[in-house]
């Protein structure tokens, strides 16, 4: 176990007649943030503990990669995305029901001045709700076929690895679900999340695009888009913090964002005890090493379908 200081929403910095926001290339944002020490507990010692991607909303695994490097775009969209692809079929609660998955998005950080992406020091989810259906409807073609999706059980999963070597530095955290204010939502904070418009050519794919921001309008939104929806995440004395001590590029972890059929989800196909979503953060070990090399590390967002039962 250890202990790390937590950045979350502050709630006094927000008002009900004005949407925050938040920027997805810069640690920019309209509202202010509050800190909260907690401990951390390793997954790989939590005892008793279960866990599960339906139970707590994440779950790790040891499942080597044939694709080492990450440098190579192409490399990553032809390769590695059939390796999740195929980790997602073997390693999910339902995977034998799986009827489509579709990989929309990756990126990889590294903790180091000159990448464009560094870990994210805020607790939050990636999509709300309407931000994953607004995936499915911009992600899945032909429209009918989008449409009949909505209607059965989604998920939005990210796929997390480190890169080249153990996520000592800035490590991911997560929050097991059951920790959260399931039904309620009162923890959430619906956040816009602004893309640089510098970042598009027309196709609609920002994979592989990202440019270092511009650090003198760290305050405007001008120059950007409304191109998502995530959820902030208020501070709260329930919530429980995990993580995976030194992981390793040959473990991943499965962080699920949304699913159509968890707990408390609205539109009447939610079920009993399935997790819905997980706020994760990168934080400080206190207990890291001088030297450490700084974290890298890819995630890959995907749609994934089933069979209707």
């Amino acid at each position: 176990m250890t202990t790390g200081v937590f950045r979350y929403l502050d709630p006094a910095t927000i008002t009900p007649d004005t949407k925050p926001w938040s920027k997805v290339d810069i640690d920019a944002t309209s509202f202010a943030r509050t800190e909260r020490r907690r401990s951390v507990t390793d997954i790989r010692s939590s005892g008793e503990t279960e866990f599960g991607t339906d139970i707590s909303g994440f779950s790790v695994h040891l499942l080597p990669a044939i694709e080492k490097s990450f440098t190579d775009d192409t490399a990553v969209r032809e390769g590695y995305y059939a390796e999740v692809d195929a980790l997602l079929r073997a390693k999910l609660p339902a995977g034998d029901k799986i009827k489509k998955i579709v990989i929309f998005d990756h990126t990889i950080r590294k903790h180091d001045p000159s990448s464009p992406r560094q870990p994210v020091q805020q607790v939050h989810v990636d999509q709300t709700p309407g931000a994953a259906a607004a995936r499915v409807r911009r992600h899945v073609f032909p429209p009918e076929e989008a449409e009949s999706l909505l209607k059965g059980r989604y998920q939005i999963i990210n796929v997390w690895r480190p890169i080249g070597h153990p996520a000592t530095d800035f490590p991911l955290a997560v929050i097991d679900w059951r920790t959260t204010s399931t039904e309620d939502k009162r923890d959430l904070v619906k956040v816009d999340l602004l893309y640089p418009l510098r970042n598009r050519d027309g196709d609609g794919d920002d994979r592989g695009k990202e440019v270092l921001p511009d650090l003198t309008t760290i305050g405007s939104t001008e120059g950007y888009e409304v191109k998502g929806e995530t959820y902030a995440v208020q501070p709260s004395e329930r919530h429980k913090f995990y993580y995976v001590k030194d992981m390793t590029p040959d473990e991943v972890m499965f962080i699920k964002c949304f699913d159509s059929w968890s707990e408390g989800q609205e539109g009447g196909q939610g079920r009993k005890g399935i997790a819905g979503l997980t706020p994760h953060t990168a934080f400080v070990d206190p207990d890291t090493p001088q030297g450490t090399k700084g974290r890298e590390s890819i995630e890959v967002r995907c749609l994934i379908f089933y069979d209707s039962e």
